[in-house]
């Protein structure tokens, strides 16, 4: 019985594959609208690598005994995590380990609201990548202008980092930090006082991102404080607003009887917010990403895949499919990490633990 459904399980993969292979051929040929894909999954994006299913069932089948299951079928996080084996085995087999790696911060690199302390597996995994020549960017919603702040959350990293290039293991590290999905780039520097350096503007933004007048920016962050303020009322929220330089949001307000936002508070201000923005004037200007933070909602100007094109373009022109994004929101209201899927190949992971294995398969397979 294993044996039966592990080989329909390994054909359902192939034609899958086959059906995505076809949908790139078009790709290329600017035809994709005509694939059979394209058809049947209207909102299918793009595809920066081949993208081996069946391959990547045999490894996750040894690894989690799908096939071997009686009354449980393959579930969301099996196909979720066959994906994300077969997006690593598609982008090493057209080049090897990825150029550049850019990762979420909270509950892709840490617990959601933590820090990245140094007793946190992941860094000796990213420590390996850097050694091995990978470059490494953390592209965060947390939007700071202190490189203080973000030297606090990814503490144990940096000073993981700083004492490899003292110690003569790391020679000239690449490690950036994007703030604000889009908005803020620091690199790690070793003589600065807390590891990071602030990168103007104007040496890393794209020309389109340069286009983005602050009058616009303004306008922009009004109408969704004004969407914001609204949601608090009709929702009846305990909450504040809190606005900066590139963004507004709401967050839980210093009453002491204040409790944590229910999921579907966070999320229906969400789309309301987003409905709100998109339907003005300036929403169809400005690129903008409404998403939710867990136990609060913010509004940041650009969005992750931004983030990430900006850091592909200030390290010589990485291409997407040498390029592997890792983060947890890919799927409810606000999924910021989603947007990166239009700039580079992901994976998706629903916590810290995962990235640690997903790093792992990415040295296991690239041997």
């Amino acid at each position: 019985m294993a044996l039966r459904a592990h080989r329909r399980y390994g054909e359902i993969m192939q034609d899958v594959e086959e059906l995505i292979n076809d949908h790139i051929v078009h790709q290329k040929r600017g035809t994709q609208g005509r694939s059979k894909l394209k058809l049947l999954v209207p909102s299918v994006g793009v595809f920066f690598t081949s993208i081996p299913l069946e391959k990547a069932f045999q490894f996750q089948d040894t690894e989690r005994r799908i096939s071997s299951r009686r009354f449980v079928a393959p579930s969301f996080n099996d196909i979720r995590l066959i994906l994300n084996t077969a997006q690593i085995m598609g982008i090493i087999e057209e080049g090897g380990p990825p150029d550049l790696v850019t990762f979420d911060g909270d509950v892709t690199l840490y617990n959601d609201g933590e820090c990245l302390t140094g007793d946190n597996p992941v860094i000796h995994r990213i420590l390996d990548m850097l050694k091995r020549g990978t470059k490494i960017a953390i592209v965060t919603a947390a939007g700071y202008l202190e490189a203080e702040k973000y030297h606090g959350r990814l503490i144990g990293l940096l000073e993981a980092v700083n004492r490899a290039v003292k110690d003569g293991a790391l020679d000239d590290p690449v490690l950036l930090v994007v703030g604000g999905e889009s908005n803020y780039l620091f690199s790690f520097d070793a003589c600065s006082p807390h590891l990071l350096k602030y990168v103007p503007r104007g040496a890393w933004m794209l020309n389109e991102m340069k286009a983005w007048t602050e009058e616009d920016i303004k306008t922009l962050l009004d109408v969704a404080e004004a969407a914001l303020r609204d949601c608090i009322k009709s929702l009846g929220l305990s909450a504040d607003i809190l606005r900066k330089e590139r963004a507004v949001g709401i967050i839980r307000s210093n009453n002491p009887l204040a409790g944590r936002f229910t999921r579907e508070q966070l999320e229906e201000t969400v789309l309301v917010t987003q409905q709100v923005v998109e339907i003005s004037p300036v929403g169809s200007v400005l690129p903008f990403c409404a998403f939710n933070g867990g136990n609060d909602v913010f509004v940041d100007i650009g969005d992750k895949s931004w983030g990430v094109l900006a850091c592909q373009n200030y390290l010589g022109g990485i291409s997407g499919s040498r390029t592997l994004h890792i983060g947890d929101q890919f799927l409810s209201a606000g999924a910021n990490d989603f947007k990166a899927r239009s700039a580079c190949t992901t994976a998706w992971i629903a916590n810290p633990v995962e990235t640690v294995r997903l790093l792992d398969e990415l040295v296991r397979h690239s041997v």
